[in-house]
């Protein structure tokens, strides 16, 4: 693995008896499913991110909130480090287990507890998938906006711990921008409600912070989501370039002309070809690249609106534009969106999904530079972004049974990372940074800000227990990692001395 081995992380883990803490679980909390056999503990042992793998001590099933107030405390006294796990669709390892720890799943809280559609508030248990709240609420009406590709089967409570996204996040915000309150759990198993029910809530707001924090605060154990009206109308339009850079220009030129779509999308030729052999969707196989512009609203507006993006297109250098014709139309061609990560896999043995998000100005020469450094380390890459908000997607295509393969393409993710950064963007967008991208996160932050990180995980989690080694390096990490990659041999952090 090209992640750094940091034993001011993981050496920190303490020594734990397996057989004392499954002992004083089950004595504790008699009604406890707990699953501790290999043949049962290794279905958990990754999220969506394959490539890294560790077999947990125990797996927790909890149905109700006194077992998980229970297993907290529990783990807290005998000083055993938890992972949250929720439907484990991840892509950053977030929750990947520890093996000297406990993977607390919280799939059986899969209740809607209500729908207020006055208020247009739902409250969910986070086990909840993200697309039942839309189907809960579409007899008021109502949907839930953010729309992770993977929203037939993600988690609310997922979402909320990596501050998920979609492809309409360009107009309605991710789950940041849509979450009213969240309850959770501290690590010793106190209860603490994070905003409320109104529009705001007095005193910090501890909500946005705890929203994207990856289990290293909390553990969630109801949302209040934002509900929106249905659009009375939503049309898409399809529109082909002959090159990525010119599709990259044409994003920005739409946002300039005063037009927030509902959905901006883009494809290169490689995930376009992929997704129309999956899905039949319709696409042009010989674009370089494509862009899905959705506009929805009232009619008259969304009409005109199509009009205007439709000449945009046309001058930005668009070979085709074309308009769903109808219903069925449109959601093929969101379909084959949507379906642009498993289709790839059609492609490849195995592939590495990035995410990191860039200012869209930056869309043309990133494009660029993203085939230039897949030439040089001879993987190929199938783009496939966020386009409106800049928010990237390089399924980079490997082979695992290939000796050296998975740590090129590695390599080459970190270095796709730590351009984002050069030009003014992030290492993540929607994923999060779990395991996968936290030596990239020396790429971004600097110590004083790690350090600011590292005092609001202990402001929640003094003893550090709740999902540690995730998200947030060491400046020991930091150090090694800047000698290595950045900084030329120089330690990035004078002051390391000091930690």
């Amino acid at each position: 693995m090209n992640i750094l081995y940091d034993e001011r992380v993981d050496g920190a883990l303490p020594d734990v008896d397996r057989h004392a803490l499954l002992q004083a679980l089950q004595s504790r909390l008699p009604g406890l499913e707990i699953l501790h056999q290999q043949e049962e503990l290794r279905p958990y042992e990754c999220d969506g991110l394959s490539a890294y793998r560790t077999t947990p001590m125990l797996v927790v099933l909890p149905r109700h909130i006194d077992e998980v107030q229970g297993i907290l405390r529990v783990c807290h006294e005998l000083h055993v480090p938890v992972v949250a796990r929720g439907a484990g669709t991840g892509l950053s390892g977030g929750a990947l287990p520890l093996e000297k720890g406990v993977l607390l799943v919280m799939a059986r809280f899969n209740n809607i507890l209500g729908i207020d559609p006055a208020a247009r508030t739902a409250r969910v248990q986070p086990g909840v998938r993200n697309l039942a709240i839309s189907q809960a609420a579409a007899a008021f009406g109502l949907y839930y906006a953010p729309d992770p590709s993977s929203q037939i089967a993600c988690s609310i409570g997922g979402n909320v711990a990596e501050n998920a996204g979609g492809v309409h996040c360009l107009k309605y915000g991710l789950t940041v921008h849509n979450v009213l309150k969240v309850d959770i759990l501290t690590v010793d198993g106190e209860h603490l409600s994070l905003g409320s029910n109104a529009l705001d809530a007095p005193g910090f707001d501890l909500l946005a912070l705890f929203t994207g924090s990856e289990g290293l605060l909390g553990v969630i154990t109801e949302v209040t989501v934002k509900l929106l009206p249905k659009p009375q109308t939503a049309k898409v339009l399809l529109a082909a370039f002959d090159s990525v850079e010119k599709a990259g220009r044409a994003v920005g030129d739409i946002i300039a002309a005063g037009i927030i779509p509902g959905g901006l999308e883009m494809m290169d030729n490689l995930a376009i070809r992929a997704a129309e052999d999956f899905i039949h969707a319709g696409y042009p196989v010989e674009a370089q690249a494509i862009l899905l512009c959705e506009l929805d609203g009232v009619e008259a507006d969304v009409s005109d609106d199509c009009d205007r993006v439709r000449q945009v297109l046309q001058q930005a250098g668009a070979t085709e534009v074309r308009q769903a014709k109808d219903e069925a139309e449109r959601v093929r061609f969101w379909a084959g969106r949507k379906n642009a990560f498993p289709a790839v896999g059609r492609l490849s043995p195995d592939y590495y999904c990035m995410d990191g998000t860039i200012p869209r100005r930056e869309l043309p020469g990133v494009l660029h530079a993203i085939t230039e450094l897949s030439n040089e380390y001879g993987l190929r890459v199938a783009n496939v972004f966020h386009a409106g908000d800049g928010n990237m997607h390089p399924l980079i295509l490997f082979d695992a049974n290939q000796p050296g393969e998975l740590e090129r393409a590695e390599n080459l993710g970190g270095k796709i990372l730590e351009l984002c950064v050069k030009v003014g963007g992030s290492i993540t967008g929607e994923h999060g940074v779990g395991r996968e991208k936290i030596n990239q996160m020396c790429a971004q932050f600097n110590s004083d800000e790690l350090t600011l990180f590292h005092a609001i995980k202990a402001a929640f989690d003094p003893s550090g227990l709740l999902n540690p080694g995730k998200n947030i390096p060491t400046l020991h990490r930091c150090a090694e990692f800047g000698a290595m990659h950045i900084h030329g041999g120089q330690l990035p952090f004078p002051e390391l001395e000091r930690f």
